[in-house]
Order: C-alpha cells, then sequence, then structure tokens
C-alpha cells in the first residue's frame, strides 16, 4: 500500500512533445527549485535528469505516432518539492510505453537504429538523482519518477 507523500508545493504542466520542449523543461525546474536556494550543482542535476527524461518521451514515447515524432501528444511534467529538501520530478507520456523496463534501463539498450541513440538516458537520470523509478505498459505509456535531495 503506498502512503500519500507530504506536498509543501508542486507545478504541473503539459508540453506538447516537441525537442524544443526540452530547454522548457529545463527552465521551468530552474525557476521553481529557486525557492529552494538550490546548490549550481544539485539544479544542475536535476535539470539535466528532467531534461532526459523529457527527451525520451519525445524521442521514444511517441515514435509511433503522427508519423517520425510526437508533435502536439502530450508531456506531462509535474514537480513537487517533499519534506526534508527532496525534490519529485515525474515525466509521463501516453506514447507506445515499453516492454521490458528492465531491458530498457541497461546501458546502451537503444530501440533506435544502430548509431542513432546512445541508450544512455536512464543511466544518466539515475547518475543524476538519489533515486528513480519506471513505469510503462506497452500502448498505454511510460511514467518517470525522479527523486532528489538537495543540499
Amino acid at each position: 500500500m503506498r502512503t500519500k507523500q507530504t506536498v509543501l508545493n508542486q507545478l504541473d504542466c503539459i508540453l506538447p512533445a516537441k525537442s524544443v520542449n526540452e530547454g522548457v523543461a529545463r527552465s521551468v525546474v530552474g525557476a521553481f527549485l529557486l525557492q529552494m536556494d538550490p546548490t549550481v550543482e544539485d539544479l544542475s542535476d536535476l535539470k539535466c535528469a528532467t531534461s532526459e527524461a523529457v527527451t525520451n518521451a519525445v524521442v521514444h514515447g511517441y515514435r509511433r505516432q503522427n508519423g517520425e515524432g510526437g508533435d502536439g501528444c502530450p508531456v506531462f511534467l509535474s514537480l513537487a518539492i517533499l519534506p526534508e529538501r527532496v525534490v519529485r520530478v515525474t515525466v509521463k507520456d501516453n506514447g507506445c510505453g515499453i516492454e521490458d523496463v528492465a531491458e530498457a534501463r541497461a546501458p546502451l539498450f537503444t530501440t533506435g537504429p544502430a548509431g542513432e541513440r546512445s541508450g544512455m538516458g536512464f543511466s544518466v537520470m539515475e547518475a543524476f538523482t538519489d533515486r528513480m523509478t519506471v513505469r510503462s505498459r506497452p500502448g498505454k505509456g511510460t511514467k518517470v519518477t525522479l527523486y532528489k535531495k538537495m543540499k
């Protein structure tokens, strides 16, 4: 059974699945977290991890919709400040989903053509956060949740 986490402040937004919105997501994270007076390192880490999660949603989540990309499909971004200076970032799409999450989390795994993608997205997200969860259902989408305790 899940326990409800106390949320001290939260921001939810919906971005169209366009690669230009990776930068928008980074800016939103930066602006929202200024209230915590984060270190440059913590802020950079979370912006990088968020950018990777949004990139995965845009590039992989919607790869089979609207031709080659997901233009117009939604990417949901939720930021929450939890007690003890923990930040939770959730990035969700309603795309194709992931068949095998464990396999997809392995370094260098990619579903794209050889040489086109590095297959390091989940590894980067894990490296820059304290905890990451990935929930996915084929045909329904993917939800990535990142946690980082700010110094």
